[in-house]
C-alpha cells in the first residue's frame, strides 16, 4: 500500500474512533480480517476495512452517516446484518468500510443463501474462512483477540487452516477453496494437510449452482494478478488440488504436451515459467494472453521426423479463449483484447531483417493498438527459452523500424485515398463485398508504397486498373 493509502487508512480509523467515542459503540467495535493479518505480516493492505460488532451493523452505518463521517448514504443488507459505508473527510478519497453484525450461519445443500442468526464474536470468528483471517483488534483500546486460539500460531508458522472442520467451511462457501490457494500463493504459506485433502474432496463443488461463474472468475483473476512467482505457485496449486479442471478444463492438455527442446518443459511448465517474467504492473489482458497464448498447441500438435509442429495454434487458441472467457463472464472488451493478443502473439517473433518497409507497416497496422503488449508476450516467452540465435527475431531492430516508419506517417491510420462514396461512384456499385475489397486494395497500395496518401487522382487510376483486371 502506498504512503498516501496508508495515510487515508489511518485517517479513516481516526474518524471512526472519534465518531463513536462516548456512544454505545465505544469499545465494542473490532477490526477483523485482512488489515490485522497484513499488519502483523508487514505487507501492504488494500484501502478498505472490516469491522465486526455484537450488535446491529446497519444501525451503526446509519449512525455514522448522521455523524457526518460517511461520505454517502450507506448501503445496508439487514437480512445479513451487514452494511457498506464510505468513510472520509469531504474532498478526500476516504476508505470503504464493511460493517458486520457478529453472526453464525448455516446453509442448505440446494441454496447459496445462508440462514443467518445473531451471534457472538467467537461464533463470527469460527464462521470465517481461515484462522489467519479471524484475528480481531478493538478499535478503541487496541486489544487483540484470537478467538480460535490458532490465528497467531498459524500466521507465525505460515499455515492455511479453516476454523471449523474443512468440509463444513468449504460446503458453506466453495469459493474459499480458491481463496486458500490465493493466500498460500501470495504469502508463500502451506495449506494444512486436512484442509488440503478437503479441497481435493470438495473440488467438484466449484461450479454452478453451488457458486457462480462470476465469483470463480474474480478469485481466479486475483491469483493471476499476483507477482509472477506467486502467480505460478497459485496455478500449480490449482492443478494439484484438482480445482483447475473444474473451471478451466481446456488448460489440462497443456500438461505433458511436449514441444521444442529449447523451450523450458512442456507447454504447461513453459507457460508458468514465462509468467514469472511478467512486469508486476502488467494489465490483466496481458496476463491472460500470456497464460493462454499456447492453449491451442495441444489440439494442433503434430510430429514429423522428430520435429514438433503446431500449425494454426494462435487461431485455434483464440477460439478456445473466446469460449472460456464467455463462460466465465468476462467483459466484451476483455474478450476482444485477449483473443486478439492470443491470435497475434507469434507475429513479433516472426520478424526477420529481410522484411521490407511495407511488411513492417503491415505489421504495425495488423497489431495496432496492441504492439507493446505483444512485445511483452514475446519478451516473457523469450526469457523462458534457450532459443537458438538463428531462430530468434531481432526485436530491438523491429522496434527501431517501427519508430522509423511512424516518424514518416502514422501507419496505423493509413487508409484509402478515396472514401466509400467516391469508390461506389467510380465503380457504379452499392455497399457490399465489392466496395470492401476495393477499399482494402487501395489501402494496401498505400501501405506497399505504390500510392501516396491522399492521392485521389492516382487512386482513381489504380482503382480502374484493378476493376479491369477483376472483370477479366
Amino acid at each position: 500500500m502506498s504512503s498516501n493509502s496508508e495515510q487515508q487508512l489511518q485517517e479513516t480509523l481516526a474518524l471512526l474512533r472519534t465518531a463513536t467515542l462516548g456512544s454505545p459503540y465505544e469499545g465494542k467495535l473490532y477490526l477483523v480480517g485482512g488489515l490485522i493479518r497484513d499488519s502483523l505480516l508487514g505487507v501492504p493492505h488494500a484501502n478498505d476495512l472490516d469491522i465486526v460488532l455484537e450488535g446491529d451493523a446497519p444501525a451503526l452505518a446509519i449512525f455514522l452517516h448522521k455523524k457526518g463521517v460517511a461520505l454517502h448514504y450507506p448501503v445496508t443488507y439487514p437480512r445479513f446484518g451487514t452494511a457498506m459505508v464510505h468513510v472520509g473527510k469531504r474532498g478526500a478519497e476516504g476508505s470503504m468500510v464493511e460493517l458486520v453484525s457478529a453472526r453464525s450461519e448455516s446453509y442448505q445443500p440446494d441454496s447459496r443463501k445462508p440462514d443467518v442468526r445473531s451471534g457472538t464474536l467467537k461464533q463470527d470468528a469460527f464462521r470465517r474462512d481461515f484462522t489467519l483471517n479471524t484475528l480481531m483488534e478493538n478499535l478503541h483500546t487496541g486489544e487483540r483477540l484470537d478467538l480460535t486460539e490458532r490465528g497467531y500460531d498459524d500466521l507465525k508458522s505460515g499455515t492455511i487452516r479453516t476454523p471449523l472442520e474443512p468440509r463444513i467451511t468449504f460446503f458453506d462457501d466453495p469459493l474459499r477453496m480458491l481463496r486458500a490457494v490465493r493466500f498460500a500463493a501470495r504469502f508463500g504459506f502451506t495449506i494444512e494437510a486436512e484442509t488440503y485433502q478437503a479441497i481435493q474432496r470438495e473440488a467438484q463443488r466449484l461450479a454452478p449452482p453451488a457458486i457462480s461463474r462470476e465469483r470463480i472468475r474474480d478469485e481466479f483473476v486475483k491469483i493471476l494478478k499476483l507477482p509472477g512467482k506467486s502467480a505460478r505457485r497459485g496455478l500449480e496449486a490449482l492443478l494439484e488440488l484438482r480445482l483447475l479442471e473444474r473451471f478451466l478444463p481446456e488448460m489440462l492438455p497443456m500438461v505433458g504436451c511436449t514441444q521444442e527442446s529449447w523451450r523450458t518443459g512442456d507447454v504447461w511448465a513453459h507457460t508458468l515459467t514465462a509468467l514469472e517474467f511478467l512486469p508486476d504492473d502488467a494489465p490483466l489482458e496481458t496476463r491472460l494472453a500470456l497464460l493462454w497464448r499456447d492453449i491451442g498447441k495441444p489440439p494442433t500438435r503434430t510430429e514429423e521426423s522428430g520435429q514438433f509442429r503446431f500449425s494454426g495454434h494462435p487461431k485455434v487458441g483464440a477460439n478456445s479463449v473466446r469460449s472460456i472467457m464467455n463462460r466465465l463472464k468476462f467483459s466484451n472488451d476483455e474478450i476482444r483484447d485477449v483473443t486478439a493478443l492470443v491470435n497475434l502473439h507469434m507475429r513479433p517473433g516472426d520478424y526477420r531483417s529481410e522484411w521490407t518497409d511495407a511488411m513492417v507497416r503491415r505489421f504495425i497496422r495488423d497489431c495496432h493498438p496492441r504492439l507493446e503488449q505483444l512485445f511483452t508476450l514475446v519478451e516473457c516467452d523469450r526469457a523462458a527459452t534457450n532459443i537458438p540465435p538463428e531462430e530468434a527475431a531481432n526485436l530491438p531492430e523491429l522496434r527501431a523500424r517501427i519508430i522509423e516508419q511512424n516518424a514518416l506517417t502514422n501507419v496505423a491510420l493509413i487508409t484509402s485515398p478515396l472514401n466509400g462514396n467516391e469508390i461506389m461512384e467510380i465503380l457504379g456499385v452499392g455497399r457490399g463485398v465489392e466496395l470492401k475489397y476495393a477499399k482494402e486494395f487501395l489501402t494496401n497500395e498505400v501501405i506497399e508504397g505504390r500510392l501516396r496518401e491522399g492521392d485521389k487522382e492516382g487512386a482513381m487510376e489504380r482503382l480502374r486498373e484493378w476493376r479491369s483486371v477483376q472483370m477479366v
